[in-house]
C-alpha cells in the first residue's frame, strides 16, 4: 500500500486504537484477573518467569520491574532455546510462568510452555489470538483483545500486553493507588496520542544511529523504541539502561550523537535527567520524554495516574512520532523489508 501522510498508515490507525483496546481489555479480563490475583495471594509463587520474543519480550521487561517493584517478587526472563534447542527442562515447580505472544504460534514458545507445565509451573498466557495453540496450553488466559493488527509493526498489541501486566499487578498487590490508577489509563493514553513530538521527527530525519535510554519501569519501552526505529525507519538504534550506558557505550557519545531518553516519574528520574545533561555537555543531541515541563528539550507527555502507568503513555506518544519519522525517511512502516507479521522460531 502506498502512503503519503502519517494518518494513512495501518500503523497509525492501529496505534490510535490502543486506548479503546485497553479499556475493553480491562473490562473483559477483570473477573479473570481478580480470581487469578486471589489464587496468587493464597498460594504465592517463589518467583515469576517470563517467556517471549520481540516486542512481547520488551513487555516482559516491563512486567519484571512491575512484579519486583510493586510485589517484591523476583522475576526472570526464560530463554526459549533452552527448551527448544538444548532440550533442557528447568526447575520451575510452583513458579508463575507468564508467556506473552501476539500470535501464540511460535514453536519455541510452545515447547517452552509445555516444559514449564511439566515442571510444575502455573502458566498464564497473554495472547492476542485466543484460538492459538499457546492459549490452549494455559492454566489462565488473559486475552489482549487487540483485534486484527495488519501492520507488521506491533503497536496496540504491545500496549495491550503492558496493560494486562499492569492490571494483574494492581489486583495482585491490592495497592489502592495502583488500583485507582488502572481505570484512568485509557484516557491518559488518549492524551498521550495528542503529544507533539515533531522535534524528534525532524531531528532524526537524517540520522544514522542513536541510543535510546530508559531505566527501571521505563527500560522495556526503551527496548521497544529501539526495535521500532530499526524495523520502521531503517535507523540503527540501541537501547540501554541509563545506568548501564555508562559502562562502555557512552564512549561513543560525542558531538551531534543523538539520544532519546525516557524519564520515569519515580526515583530513577533525577539520575536520567543528570545523564541527559552530561551528554548535552559533550555536544550530543538529546531529546527527553517527560511530563515535567521544566525539562530541557522535553518531548511532552501527560501526567501519569501512577508512576507504573507512565511507560504506557510514553510509548503511545512514541508510536505516533516513529510512524511519521518512517515516512519522513522514505519508509513504509507497515511493510518493513524482510519481515513478516508472524515470526516462527524453533
Amino acid at each position: 500500500m502506498s502512503v503519503s501522510a502519517p494518518e494513512q498508515t495501518l500503523m497509525f490507525g492501529e496505534a490510535q486504537e490502543a486506548a479503546d483496546v485497553v479499556a475493553a481489555q480491562f473490562a473483559r479480563n477483570r473477573d479473570t484477573v481478580v480470581a487469578l490475583a486471589a489464587q496468587l495471594r493464597a498460594t504465592p509463587p517463589p518467583f515469576v518467569a517470563t517467556c517471549a520474543r520481540g516486542s512481547s519480550d520488551h513487555a516482559a521487561t516491563y512486567g519484571k520491574y512491575l512484579f519486583e517493584t510493586q510485589l517484591g517478587l523476583p522475576t526472570v526472563s526464560m530463554s526459549p532455546s533452552v527448551s527448544s534447542v538444548y532440550g533442557v527442562r528447568q526447575r520451575l515447580d510452583g513458579a508463575l510462568y507468564i508467556a506473552i505472544s501476539q500470535s501464540g504460534r511460535s514453536p519455541d514458545l510452545l515447547r517452552s510452555v509445555e516444559d514449564a507445565k511439566a515442571a510444575g509451573a502455573r502458566v498464564v498466557v497473554l495472547v492476542n489470538d485466543e484460538t492459538s495453540p499457546l492459549a490452549a496450553l494455559a492454566d489462565t488466559v488473559l486475552p489482549l483483545c487487540a483485534g486484527p493488527e495488519r501492520s507488521v509493526a506491533a503497536t496496540k498489541s504491545y500496549l495491550a500486553a503492558l496493560a494486562a501486566l499492569l492490571q494483574l499487578t494492581a489486583h495482585w498487590s491490592g495497592q489502592p493507588a495502583l488500583l485507582d490508577a488502572v481505570p484512568r489509563v485509557p484516557d491518559a493514553l488518549r492524551a498521550a496520542w495528542q503529544a507533539d513530538w515533531s522535534p524528534l521527527v525532524e531531528g532524526l530525519a537524517q540520522a544514522h544511529n542513536l541510543f535510546v535510554l530508559g531505566r527501571g519501569l521505563g527500560l522495556g519501552i526503551a527496548q521497544e523504541a529501539a526495535l521500532k526505529f530499526k524495523e520502521t525507519c531503517g535507523l540503527h538504534a540501541e537501547a540501554f539502561s541509563s545506568a548501564e550506558v555508562k559502562h562502555g557505550p557512552m564512549a561513543l557519545v560525542g558531538p551531534d550523537f543523538p539520544l532519546l531518553c525516557f524519564t520515569q516519574p519515580d526515583a530513577t528520574e533525577a539520575g536520567t535527567l543528570a545523564l541527559a545533561d552530561e551528554f548535552r555537555s559533550r555536544g550530543a543531541r538529546v531529546w527527553t520524554a517527560s511530563a515535567n515541563t521544566g525539562v530541557r528539550d522535553a518531548l511532552p507527555l501527560p501526567a501519569a495516574p501512577h508512576p507504573a502507568c507512565a511507560p504506557l503513555l510514553a510509548v503511545q506518544a512514541f508510536y505516533r512520532a516513529v510512524n511519521a519519522l518512517a515516512l519522513r525517511r522514505g519508509h513504509n512502516p507497515d511493510v518493513p523489508p524482510h519481515l513478516n507479521k508472524v515470526t516462527e522460531t524453533v
